[in-house]
């Protein structure tokens, strides 16, 4: 059983969550779990005015991900920061890349969920994850969230993401924040849920 995490990461928060999120897919018995990020689209001096070069040399030993890849798992987990309520850029590229996916059906059935992050508590986790969704939906896959059952997403105590579309974190308007132990755990559960139900659907 093959669980693909697929994310676009630029500061690094993204891809901290992708592994966390591989971490709890690993725990199910028989999955096999592969990191990939999508193509990045802007330019290296772009990148180094943003500030994020450092980031992207730490994350540069991950395989960028081919289209046809994504045929060959049983379940995909994608990640995305949000960029005004929606995916990034780099990930809406990557996905309009899925056309012949979507006329060979080669996606219906497998499963799909989505995790992300946001500079702000309020910043579009939820919407980004949902529209998300649509694509995955085109593709025929079946939607797998972070149901309730992890309740770190219930904590009034501390700030954090979460919600039942998804693992979140925020970022800070900086980024200088990084994900909380309670942001990672949801990640890890989510991962390991999308494998559990994988599993079943493959047998």
């Amino acid at each position: 059983m093959k669980i693909l995490v697929v994310y676009y990461s630029l500061y690094g928060h993204i891809h901290r969550m992708a592994e966390a999120i591989a971490e709890g897919a690993k725990s199910v018995d028989g999955a096999v779990v592969e990191m990939r990020r999508v193509p990045e689209t802007l330019p290296p001096e772009v990148l180094e005015k943003m500030g994020a070069v450092e980031a992207q040399k730490a994350i540069a030993h991950i395989p960028v991900c081919r289209v046809e890849e994504l045929g060959s798992a049983d379940a995909v987990i994608f990640g995305t920061p949000t960029r005004f309520g929606n995916m990034c850029g780099q990930m809406r590229q990557f996905l309009d890349a899925t056309g012949h996916l979507w006329m060979s059906g080669g996606l219906v059935g497998k499963v799909g969920s989505v995790f992300t992050s946001s500079a702000t508590q309020h910043g579009g986790q939820e919407s980004t994850i949902l529209s998300f969704h649509t694509t995955l939906l085109h593709h025929g896959m079946v939607l797998v969230g972070l149901p309730y059952t992890f309740q770190g997403q219930m904590r009034l105590d501390e700030i954090t993401g979460g919600s039942p579309y998804g693992a979140s974190t925020i970022a800070g308007g900086k980024g200088e924040r990084m994900p909380s132990p309670n942001e990672l755990e949801a990640a890890r559960f989510q991962g390991r849920h999308v494998a559990g139900i994988a599993a079943k659907l493959a047998a």
